[in-house]
C-alpha cells in the first residue's frame, strides 16, 4: 500500500451507522426508539461508504457554476403536454412540464399503477416513446393489465428492472420523451450495501431519477408506498426532492377515486381530480359534484350539502351525520372525511352556545363518496346536519350550508362565495344558509337565495323553521 498522504487522504472511508426507516435520522449505534420522530422499532444498520472532499472534485476542471444575474435568465419549461385525461392534466396543473419528477402515492390497490399504465398509452399513441420501467411485475403481467384496460401503442416500451443503473443506461440509449418507474421502494443502487426500500436507496435512487430528468429534459413519474399511517413510506426529504407530490385518496372497495395534489412547483396545490374504477381502467369524472350528490336520500335526517373549493374549482358534497343514544360511560365520536378535532370543536358549540344536549349521544360524521374536506367552509354543514339527526328533521332537499364556526358560536364568511353558490345553482339548489357578511356580497345574478345569518343558533333556525326552539 503506497504510503503517499494523498492517496491515503482520497481513500473510501466504510463505516457502520443506523438509520431510521421513518425519519431517515442516522445514529451511531442501535437504538430501539429513534430519537427524533419517537418510533419503535425502526432502526436499520447501513454501511456507508464516505469518500473525503478532494476525491470528488480532483480533475474537474469548472465543476462549479457560474451565478447569472436573474435580468439574463430566460423562463423555461412552461410548455405542458396534455396526457389525454383532462382530469390527471387538472392536478398537474395544466399537463406535464418537461423535465419534471412527479410522484404519485396512495394505498395498495387504489389505482396508481392503472393510472399511469394509461398516462403511458395516451403518451405513446400522441407520438412519444414511453419507457414503462416496473420493479414489482414481470412484463408479461403488464401486458394482462394493458389488455384488460384496452392497452396497445408500439411506442409503449415496458421492461422489469430494479437497478437505478439500469434506468440509467436506458435513459441515455434510448432516448424516451418520458419515463414511468413503479416504484421508487423497489429500485436499488448497486454502489450502496443497504437493501432495497431503506432510505439510503430511496434517496439515492430518487437523487439519480431527479438527475436525470434536470439533464435531459425527460418527465418522470414515479410510484411510492405509503405506511399503515397513509403518509409515504421513506424519508420526509422524497417529497422535497420531487417537483410534485399527487396522492390517491379513497376507499380501495368503492368506485370513486380522488387524486389530490400536495405539493405542485408548476401549478397550484390542492387540485383535485375525480375518477371512477371500471373494468377498463380509471374512468374521469367530468362532473364530481353531480357524480358525488347522485344517490343522496330525499328528506332524510342528518344530510347537508355544502360546497368545498378542491383548488380552482367547486364541488359539492353531502355531509352525513348520525346522532344515537350511546350505551357506554364515554360517547363515541367518529369522524370520517373531516379532521377529527374539528367536530369535536363544532359538538361543543352546539352544546355549549345552542343548547342541544349530545353528551349521552354517540356522534357519526361522514362526507359521502371518499372525499376529505380540509377548508374550514363546511363547518356550518356539519352542525346543521348534526342538528338536524338529533333533532330527527330533515333539511330541505334545495339548501346547502356555507360557513365557518367559530367558539363564540358565530358564523363567519368564507372565501370565493359566488363562484360556490354559481356551481350549487346549476345543480339546482335556490337557498343558501350563510354567514351574514358573505351574504350580503353576492350580487342578483346568482340564481340562488342566500339566507345571511350571524350565529349558529340563527343558521339552525333557518334551516329548521325554528324546531330547535320548540324542542
Amino acid at each position: 500500500m503506497s504510503d503517499c498522504p494523498f492517496c491515503l487522504n482520497n481513500m473510501a472511508k466504510t463505516h457502520t451507522k443506523f438509520v431510521c426507516q421513518s425519519c431517515g435520522s442516522e445514529s451511531p449505534k442501535w437504538l430501539g426508539r429513534c430519537p427524533d420522530c419517537n418510533e419503535w422499532g425502526t432502526l436499520v444498520e447501513e454501511i456507508a461508504t464516505t469518500v473525503s472532499t478532494a476525491a470528488k472534485f480532483a480533475g474537474t476542471p469548472g465543476f462549479f457554476a457560474t451565478p447569472t444575474p436573474i435580468t439574463d435568465l430566460t423562463a423555461g419549461g412552461a410548455e405542458r403536454i396534455s396526457t389525454g385525461i383532462s382530469e390527471f392534466d387538472r392536478v398537474l396543473g395544466g399537463g406535464v412540464v418537461s423535465g419534471s419528477l412527479v410522484l404519485i402515492g396512495g394505498d395498495p390497490g387504489i389505482g396508481k399503477s392503472t393510472i399511469l399504465i394509461q398516462v403511458a398509452n395516451n403518451l405513446s399513441t400522441g407520438g412519444g416513446r414511453v419507457l414503462y420501467i416496473s420493479g414489482e411485475e414481470s412484463a408479461e403481467q403488464i401486458k394482462l393489465r394493458s389488455n384488460r384496460i384496452g392497452i396497445g401503442s408500439s411506442n409503449l416500451l415496458v421492461v422489469s428492472e430494479t437497478n437505478i443503473q439500469g434506468v440509467e443506461h436506458y435513459a441515455e440509449n434510448m432516448s424516451p420523451q418520458y419515463i414511468i418507474v413503479d416504484s421508487i421502494q423497489t429500485m436499488y443502487d448497486p454502489e450502496l450495501a443497504s437493501a432495497p426500500g431503506t432510505v439510503s436507496q430511496v434517496r439515492t435512487c430518487t437523487s439519480s431519477l431527479a438527475k436525470i430528468s434536470k439533464n435531459t429534459g425527460i418527465p418522470i413519474f414515479i410510484v411510492g408506498h405509503v405506511t399503515k399511517e397513509g403518509s409515504l413510506a421513506g424519508p420526509r426529504v422524497l417529497e422535497h426532492m420531487v417537483d410534485t407530490v399527487l396522492y390517491f385518496e379513497g376507499d380501495r372497495h368503492q368506485s370513486y377515486r380522488v387524486l389530490r395534489a400536495v405539493k405542485n412547483r408548476f401549478g397550484s396545490t390542492d387540485e383535485l381530480g375525480i375518477f371512477e374504477m371500471r373494468e377498463v381502467g380509471l374512468v374521469e369524472v367530468p362532473n364530481p359534484s353531480e357524480a358525488l350528490l347522485a344517490e343522496r336520500p330525499d328528506g332524510g335526517s342528518g344530510s347537508v350539502v355544502t360546497s368545498t373549493m378542491e383548488g380552482t374549482r367547486p364541488i359539492l358534497v353531502e355531509i352525513q351525520a348520525l346522532v344515537a343514544p350511546s350505551y357506554f360511560p364515554s360517547p363515541r365520536r367518529t369522524a370520517t372525511g373531516i379532521d377529527y378535532n374539528k367536530l369535536l370543536m363544532i359538538l361543543a358549540v352546539l352544546e355549549k352556545r345552542v343548547g342541544l344536549n349530545l353528551a349521552g349521544k354517540d356522534v357519526y360524521v361522514n362526507v359521502a363518496g371518499g372525499v376529505r374536506i380540509i377548508e374550514p367552509a363546511a363547518d356550518l354543514a356539519v352542525a346543521l346536519a348534526v342538528a338536524s339527526s338529533l333533532l330527527d328533521c330533515g333539511v330541505d332537499a334545495s339548501t346547502i350550508a356555507l360557513g365557518e364556526i367559530g367558539l363564540a358560536g358565530e358564523v363567519r364568511a368564507v372565501g370565493q362565495a359566488e363562484k360556490r353558490l354559481k356551481e350549487a345553482a346549476r345543480l339546482g339548489f335556490d337557498k343558501c344558509v350563510m354567514a351574514s357578511r358573505s351574504a350580503s356580497k353576492i350580487p342578483g345574478t346568482v340564481k340562488i337565495q342566500p339566507v345571511g345569518v350571524t350565529t349558529v343558533r340563527r343558521a339552525i333556525d333557518a334551516a329548521f323553521a325554528g324546531i330547535a326552539d320548540e324542542s
